[in-house]
């Protein structure tokens, strides 16, 4: 076994956040010859398994974003996970230092989507609005995974947040173009 970490270059990260996504996050090390799991934040599977450019950004330097090549992963089923190699982690040791980090893309990255498609990160900052009374509720301020997506809703003039499901039942209408969410909350889910 290594003691060394795997060489990575740092880059001076872009303008801001916004010109990267988040696919996954590195959730720990897998067997002994450095593969990492990745829980997914993408519903696109060549994030994972095709050979290329990703990026990472660590919770404690998330200023620092350095450089990897993704040699090759699979995705394991009943975990709902991915098993990923990067370039130059060749050992557990190395794999073990990478949990916690974000596994990111270049937004310009993104694949192309068809009409009426769009990105969960796109929801960020749209106004919700019951869609029953036509009042504004607040807006999204993230997305998070519980089996079911789930809208993290910020309450308008509150510091207060609601989680919602993203079911079709409850929100019914999303409008990219206009930034709008449309939805139907049961009884009780948003506070009067």
């Amino acid at each position: 076994m290594s003691d060394a970490s795997p060489s990575r270059s740092s880059i001076n990260p872009p303008s801001s956040n916004e010109d990267w996504l988040e696919v996954g996050k590195i959730i720990g090390a897998h067997g002994l010859n450095g593969e990492v799991k990745v829980f997914p934040d993408s519903d696109f599977p060549e994030r994972f398994t095709k050979p290329g450019l990703r990026w990472l950004r660590f919770p404690t330097r998330p200023l620092q974003i350095e450089e990897i090549n993704l040699k090759k992963g699979r995705f394991i089923e009943q975990k709902g996970i991915y098993i990923v190699q990067l370039a130059d982690v060749n050992f557990r040791d190395q794999a073990e230092l990478l949990k916690g980090a974000e596994l990111l893309v270049r937004s310009c990255d993104r694949p192309s989507l068809a009409d009426g498609e769009y990105y969960l990160s796109d929801l960020i900052g749209v106004t919700v609005i019951d869609q029953t009374k036509r009042t504004i509720i607040g807006s999204v301020v993230r997305i998070a995974s519980a089996g079911n997506d789930l809208l993290d809703i910020q309450l308008l003039d509150s510091d207060q947040t609601v989680l919602v499901p993203f079911v079709p039942a409850i929100v019914p209408i999303v409008d990219i173009e206009n930034q709008t969410i449309e939805i139907l909350p049961p009884t009780g889910l948003i506070p009067e």
